[in-house]
């Protein structure tokens, strides 16, 4: 079996002190820990890398021996991106483990995401204790601030180097996990001894080889109250129509999570799946058969989807690289409204676009038990000297990733596998909605 290797900063010198372990090495995990990936990569992801090379991941944990003197350690967070349920949950649990647990009472929090790596932008860095984080998990968004697009990687090395920075964590999705991997580069050319650990924090539940990331189940759920209004809204009204806009942007997960749970949507667009428009076979037809049989529908349809039917500039990206993506709800409203009076058949539509409320909430319960484990796994982690690392949860077991792995790829909604085919059970819809052959 092929494991997948972390990196390591060097030899553990020091014994760990955390005061639930003391009892005969109790509940300690070693290197030699792992944990198969299987063939659910093969069959959610449709990889067989993964399959073919038998590839494992370093199991989580507290380690016996560490590498970093917490008397003489210093640490950093850094929150970037777009806003998530449990931002604050994750910095907390950093900050109340690296504390209490490992007494690491030198802790910086960066302002504003990679800007604030940036020294001569001046967000001077926010000294963390237990005191400053005690109730930041009962407000939404985070309490560092956050910001988008990339920055000079030599100079956040120079800053990490200017403030003693040994551990930087760094919370964020895709485009975080990449600029976190270019740090570690630009650290191993310095042949600097710090470590950089990543915590996945994508909304859109889009990252590689993890069973969830934190605050995506928070976001479903508030998706759902948004769907519940629509789905009443289409039902008081003679023909109602009730058009629901979720994020999503390379993948589905939260509109086809909400479909499951509301029970009361009747199509479901992502972008894994497309889907045209006109003809017998498309959408519009499906729509107007819908409405003539029941005289209501509801419609979830993710940010992502439908983009090959907008006229948008491909090589036009946002601040985060990322393509910058048409509105599809506001062009299906558009269109729905056209083809229904163009059909003579009148219609109330009522559009709700709930992402940024959905996404400024804070964590549910289930969330916070989540972001508090994930914290302590990646303090555990970056006491241990490991580094260019994610931590994340892989068959219900909290493992160690490498960032090259998790940066690879986008994990989707598989239109083969057993998600989509529930959905398509509970909408009804075609499997197919293309124009007529």
């Amino acid at each position: 079996m092929m494991t997948s290797t972390i990196e390591s900063l060097g030899d553990c010198r020091f014994y760990s002190r955390l005061p639930h372990m003391c009892c005969k090495g109790a509940g300690f995990k070693t290197d030699s820990d792992h944990i198969a990936c299987d063939d659910k990569v093969n069959r959610e992801f449709g990889s067989d890398a993964a399959q073919r090379d038998g590839l494992s991941f370093e199991v989580a944990g507290p380690r016996e021996h560490i590498y970093y003197d917490s008397a003489n350690t210093t640490a950093a967070i850094v929150t970037c991106g777009g806003l998530c349920p449990g931002v604050n949950d994750v910095i907390r649990g950093l900050v109340m483990e690296l504390w209490h647990g490992y007494g690491v009472t030198d802790i910086l929090g960066i302002r504003y995401g990679y800007d604030g790596l940036v020294l001569r932008h001046g967000h001077q860095p926010l000294p963390l204790s237990p005191e400053v984080v005690s109730n930041i998990q009962t407000f939404g968004g985070t309490m560092l601030g956050t910001s988008r697009g990339p920055q000079s990687v030599p100079e956040m090395v120079d800053a990490l180097e200017q403030l003693g920075i040994d551990i930087l964590f760094v919370i964020g999705g895709d485009g975080t996990l990449k600029g976190g991997a270019a740090i570690v580069e630009e650290i191993h050319r310095r042949g600097l001894r710090k470590s950089v650990i990543g915590i996945p924090k994508t909304i859109d539940n889009d990252i590689m080889y993890l069973d969830k990331s934190f605050g995506f189940e928070t976001a479903f759920a508030e998706a759902v109250k948004a769907v519940s209004c629509a789905h009443v809204e289409a039902i008081c009204a003679i023909n109602g129509i009730g058009l629901v806009k979720l994020m999503g942007r390379a993948s589905g997960f939260i509109g086809c999570y909400a479909v499951l749970a509301s029970q009361q949507v009747n199509f479901c667009l992502i972008p894994e799946v497309p889907f045209e428009l006109d003809g017998s076979r498309g959408f519009l037809e499906a729509l107007r058969y819908r409405i003539a049989r029941r005289k209501h529908a509801v419609i979830v349809v993710a940010e992502g989807a439908g983009q090959e039917l907008l006229e948008t500039k491909p090589t036009e990206t946002d601040a985060s690289g990322n393509r910058r993506l048409g509105d599809i709800g506001l062009f299906l409203k558009r269109e729905i409204s056209h083809f229904f009076h163009s059909c003579n058949i009148p219609i109330t539509l009522k559009y709700i676009d709930p992402s940024y409320a959905i996404r400024s909430v804070p964590a549910s319960p289930q969330d916070n038990v989540y972001c508090s484990i994930l914290a302590k796994n990646a303090v555990h982690a970056g006491m241990a000297g490991k580094t260019n690392m994610l931590v994340g949860r892989w068959h219900d077991t909290f493992v160690h990733i490498p960032l090259r792995i998790v940066i690879s790829d986008r994990r989707r909604i598989d239109p083969r596998g057993d998600v989509w085919r529930s959905v398509l059970e509970a909408t009804g819809q075609p499997r197919n909605m293309s124009a007529a052959a």
